[in-house]
């Protein structure tokens, strides 16, 4: 994907995102008060980067705040699809959207007071559960409303991808809607990465310090993600209601162009996954060079 398309999915700059994310919401409601998601995006920025009260800054190397930043943008261009297919949201469940994509994964955060230890991976089974009881802190610190909180706890928890929708208690349906523009902004904002599967040394690295997964090697979790993008299709065609075909309206919106390129991307990547993952366990890593991050993981892994 050349030029502008070649940046669609480099969210490395939070400036940037925000200024994407809030203009496509301005087109669905010029007239949108951003104060509440604002703050939530400046101190989940603090978070991550540790300048947040009492806690250091996040240091799971895979759900790191690039992650999050793909997350909410994708959140904020499927709404603007769904906006121009007739299925736009209000201006409160807008701020649910995008509130839960900021705070899904803080649950990786740790208490700066000299008894944490690891990257905060550990608590990858627990990961969304210890999100929501943060957000439910902040919120209160923040006086802001309990009826918000109630409605967006539910919502954070469609990124839990443990978790069936079924056994999720929605208090309405247009709450289980912004559940699934979540869970599928969480599913395919990191998987379109360009850099998603040389991300996947990272993943495995938070499993192991998880003690979950069962992977023998990092060649092992990427043969295994192969297999697993089937039950991630279906999540999302079935859980999330096919809601990522609305991205496609986006894109010819802002593009010009009637493509979905989030999928595209996405099917790229399982592609090369699959011709990369036919090598033997000494070659596949060299088929890997973007952003140098296996040379990194090498380099740090003594190979």
């Amino acid at each position: 994907m050349p030029g502008q398309l070649g940046e669609l999915f480099v969210n490395d700059d939070p400036d940037t995102v925000w200024r994407q994310a809030s203009e496509l919401v301005s087109r669905s409601n010029p007239a949108y008060d951003f104060t509440l998601v604002r703050g939530i995006f400046d101190d989940v920025m603090r978070l991550f980067r540790g300048q947040y009260p009492g806690y250091g800054p996040i240091k799971t190397p895979y759900h790191n705040l690039f992650h999050t930043l793909d997350v909410f943008l994708c959140a904020a261009r499927l709404m603007h699809g769904m906006q121009l297919g007739g299925a736009g949201l209000s201006d409160r469940e807008i701020a649910l959207v995008l509130a839960a994509t900021l705070l899904h994964d803080v649950g990786y955060a740790q208490l700066n007071d000299g008894n944490e230890t690891g990257t905060g991976a550990q608590y990858t089974p627990v990961h969304v559960t210890r999100g929501i009881e943060f957000m439910r802190a902040y919120m209160a610190r923040h006086k802001l409303p309990q009826d918000f909180a109630n409605d967006l706890a539910p919502v954070i928890s469609c990124s839990d991808p443990r978790l069936s929708i079924s056994r999720i208690n929605f208090p309405g349906a247009r709450i289980r809607l912004a559940g699934q523009i979540v869970g599928t902004a969480d599913l395919v904002g990191q998987m379109a990465d360009r850099n998603y599967l040389e991300k996947l040394v990272y993943l495995f690295q938070e499993f192991q310090e998880a003690q979950m997964g069962g992977y023998k090697s990092v060649h092992d979790m990427m043969r295994k993600t192969k297999e697993f993008y089937a039950s991630i299709q279906k999540k999302l065609d079935e859980d999330f209601g096919g809601l990522y075909h609305q991205l496609t309206l986006h894109f010819k919106d802002t593009l010009g162009q009637e493509r979905n390129f989030y999928m595209e991307s996405i099917r790229s990547n399982m592609d090369y996954l699959s011709r990369v993952t036919s090598l033997s366990e000494t070659e596949y890593l060299s088929q890997l060079r973007r952003g140098g991050i296996i040379k990194q993981f090498q380099s740090n892994n003594g190979k």
